[in-house]
């Protein structure tokens, strides 16, 4: 099976041409305020379009506003756009007509239970992306370095196409694939040497670490 993986909250061309050069399908960018890996438009822009046609490009926002989502769309050109805050599913609808593109809808996981909240969006969102609910005080609904029970996954049904995310890094990938084998991965703070500042060398790590862990598995 075909992996994705996406790398998320790049922000300089050094750490975009380590993703791309290592094979990602999909980049990340963060339109986020609060976030320590947030980027202007324009700047997203410019590395998008350096890497046009090697990744699909993601825009990553947080119950955004359709004049925000207006500006990232005329200057990145997203080949995708991941809602990561409240969105309802009404909402989820409004995005994909007013710009055509595909929506992945984020949800916060930590028991069982947490997977009741994706139904709603059956048939709207055109993938899920799966992370750890954030430790207490955090204004990130993402990218807090921390995970959920990938255990858990082994009981969602085989038609749900998502992408796994939180606390996900070189060391812990391998458990990953072999107890939720995800048809997608997301990784950002695993492959940060500091909150918001990428890391080439860790990014080359990670897909040695996954590409490992495949190996593994299919022997």
């Amino acid at each position: 099976m075909a992996l994705d993986i996406k790398i998320c909250g790049l922000s300089t061309a050094e750490t975009f041409d380590a993703a791309l050069d290592n094979g990602a399908s999909h980049v990340g960018f963060i339109f986020f305020a609060k976030s320590p890996r947030n980027v202007s438009p324009e700047l997203a822009g410019q590395l998008r379009q350096a890497g046009k046609g090697r990744a699909m490009a993601v825009a990553v926002t947080v119950d955004a506003d359709d004049a925000f989502l207006d500006e990232i769309v005329a200057a990145v050109a997203p080949d995708m756009l991941q809602l990561h805050g409240k969105e309802t599913p009404a909402r989820v609808a409004e995005v994909k007509a007013r710009y055509g593109l595909p929506v992945m809808k984020a949800f916060s996981i930590r028991e069982a239970g947490d997977f009741e909240a994706i139904l709603p969006y059956a048939g709207v969102a055109d993938r899920l992306l799966f992370d750890a609910k954030p430790p207490a005080g955090s204004e990130l609904p993402g990218g807090n370095g921390v995970s959920f029970d990938w255990r858990l996954l082994a009981g969602l049904d085989a038609s749900v196409d998502y992408m796994l995310s939180g606390g996900l890094n070189a060391a812990n990938i391998g458990d990953a694939l072999r107890l939720a084998n995800p048809p997608g991965i997301d990784i950002s703070s695993g492959v940060e040497s500091a909150p918001g500042v990428k890391d080439a060398a860790l990014i080359d790590n990670f897909f040695r670490a996954v590409r490992a862990a495949r190996e593994d598995s299919a022997a």
